[in-house]
């Protein structure tokens, strides 16, 4: 019998652990079982609670979920020195360390009872959405507004941001962020100042979410891969040619080369070595940290086998060739082009992709390397912006329009390929951001603004709107992108303010939550794997606001194997 004594971060107080530690036979001649049960102090089965072993060496980590008897079991081919925590709403973390696989470990945890010590425990959601908003429908500072405004490349009302400060102690951050959006008015930048100032005033919080729990998060697993290396992995894809997951990081101006069998990753700088920063200054530190060179952000996989990547900094399209590990010259875009975004290709082999700061689409004929520019139609951008923000982009797949979203115009439009003629829709969410299209040619659409999930039949513009869960009255979360699993036809949703994942069964017209490890977590895309793993890069900006302060890659398996891929 072992007692263990050990500190886990904010969350959790001095905990006292007693863990039978039992050694078994391995499954493989390196694989291990660890098997047991949580409960409370009281004596309870405590179901849906996250057990994660942690490699610190290599810096992977699995974690699975208790059953309703408090059951865990995870076999892993991880070994030597571990460390197992344990994690689940309003009681405090358990961390242990291990070395030989167990089969009867006995784990209990103690609930939290300080006000402060729950409220500092909640996301940044429950923060960010008791800030006292302006309301009315016009208003420059009700919630949806002052959601995309604020919420768009990072969170709001995490510890990083949350911290008590007077109007003046906001200002120059806020003067910074109006710039961004185009907005340089003194008196809007005092007003949102004054509102933060009032809404963060480091008195607990008395909301208290009730997170469900799915029967599937009982036979889920959540791997993690460590990226020493990033400063913002945007985009995350998996290569179905060679089963290895390609990030750009647009921060780092590096491919970054994660084989998820072994958990390494390898960076091959787009820059040629070396790095040239920018810095942006931010409420508590960086907020910002961007490569002054090329700046990838999106990635798509063309028909070449080879990776074109939009470069925010240089306006130009980057070639990586997976095959011999090298970047490649990359495709001037000219014109009056700035930021290309996001992009995707036909079934014609053309990359298209939206251009965020000049209101327009573009595309790539990779074999030429001619590119074409369409402008969009005027559009009022919504809020304090000064431009509407071109966004998702995806290509019908049975007639071959390009679709595309205006994050700030609240706009949906189509490009007819032939023709480049343009037809723009009211979304029926607003901040339409991340689409994709299904494999019956339905388009879904996250809405950043007011957490939800668009349906959307493009033969006649007819859309279902499906309010995503906020786990209390009030509390909106902030659905980034999504992709459409391959297999199930499953909706996953990158949502992130509430440090979940959120799953969409279009069958049944219902939302699947699942925790994820670590606090402070912004995703940005999803993809999936051979055999049904959802995959994406974790890059809150700026690094430390993750938990931890360490970026990563994060894949869900839903149908758990019996041992891992590792």
């Amino acid at each position: 019998m072992t007692r263990v004594e050990r500190r886990c971060g904010s969350r959790s107080g001095l905990v006292a652990v007693t863990a039978a530690l039992a050694a078994t036979t391995a499954l493989t001649a390196n694989a291990g079982t660890w098997a047991g049960v949580v409960r409370s102090d009281e004596g309870d089965a405590l179901a849906g609670v996250m057990v994660r072993l942690t490699d610190k060496v290599s810096g992977i980590s699995e974690s699975v979920f208790t059953d309703p008897n408090g059951a865990f079991e995870i076999t892993t081919r991880l070994e030597g020195e571990l460390h197992l925590r344990l994690r689940t709403p309003y009681y405090r973390d358990v961390a242990i360390t291990v070395d030989t696989p167990g089969t009867d470990l006995e784990l209990a945890m103690v609930p939290m009872s300080d006000e402060r010590e729950i409220s500092e425990s909640l996301p940044a959601a429950y923060h960010f959405g008791s800030l006292p908003f302006e309301t009315g429908e016009d208003a420059l500072f009700n919630r949806h507004q002052f959601q995309r405004d604020c919420l768009t490349c990072h969170q709001m009302g995490n510890p990083l941001t949350r911290f008590p400060r007077t109007p003046e102690g906001w200002v120059e951050t806020i003067r910074r962020m109006h710039a961004y959006l185009g907005n340089f008015d003194a008196e809007l930048r005092d007003r949102r100042s004054v509102l933060l100032s009032k809404g963060f005033d480091g008195e607990p919080l008395a909301v208290r979410p009730e997170f469900p729990i799915d029967e599937s998060l009982y036979r889920t697993r959540i791997i993690e891969y460590r990226m020493e290396r990033g400063i913002v992995p945007h985009d995350a894809i998996v290569n179905p040619h060679d089963g290895l997951i390609y990030t750009v990081d647009q921060g780092a101006d590096h491919m970054a080369v994660t084989d998820p069998a072994t958990g390494q990753t390898e960076y091959v700088s787009q820059s040629g070595g070396g790095m040239a920063y920018r810095v942006f200054g931010s409420v508590a530190g960086e907020i910002a940290v961007f490569n002054g060179r090329n700046g990838p952000h999106s990635l798509a996989l063309g028909p070449d086998r080879k990776y074109y990547v939009t470069n925010t900094s240089t306006n130009s399209i980057g070639v990586f060739n997976p095959a011999t590990r090298k970047w490649e010259p990359s495709h001037k875009i000219g014109g009056r082009a700035i930021y290309p975004h996001t992009i995707r290709f036909d079934a014609d082999g053309i990359a298209w992709y939206t251009l965020a700061g000049s209101e327009q689409v573009g595309n790539l004929d990779p074999e030429t390397g001619d590119t074409k520019l369409v402008n969009l139609p005027r559009v009022k951008p919504g809020g304090i912006s000064r431009g509407t923000t071109p966004y998702g982009i995806d290509i019908e797949p049975d007639t071959g329009m390009v679709w595309y979203t205006r994050l700030f115009g609240d706009k949906i439009g189509r490009i007819d390929p032939k023709t480049l003629e343009v037809t723009e829709y009211d979304s029926p969410v607003r901040g339409p951001r991340r689409m994709r299209f299904d494999a019956d040619g339905i388009l879904w659409v996250t809405g950043y603004s007011d957490g939800a999930l668009a349906r959307i039949d493009p033969d006649g513009f007819e859309s279902t709107v499906y309010a995503m869960p906020g786990f209390a009255a009030g509390f909106r979360p902030a659905p980034y992108a999504l992709g459409v699993h391959p297999d199930t036809g499953d909706i996953w949703i990158n949502e992130n303010m509430t440090d979940r994942m959120y799953r969409f069964i279009p069958a049944e017209e219902r939302f699947v939550v699942y925790p994820v490890p670590l606090s402070g977590t912004y995703t940005r895309d999803v993809d999936f794997t051979a055999d049904g793993k959802a995959c994406m890069s974790n890059n809150p900006v700026p690094a430390a606001a993750l938990e931890g302060g360490v970026l990563q890659l994060i894949c869900i398996d839903v149908v758990r194997t019996e041992v891992s891929a590792l």
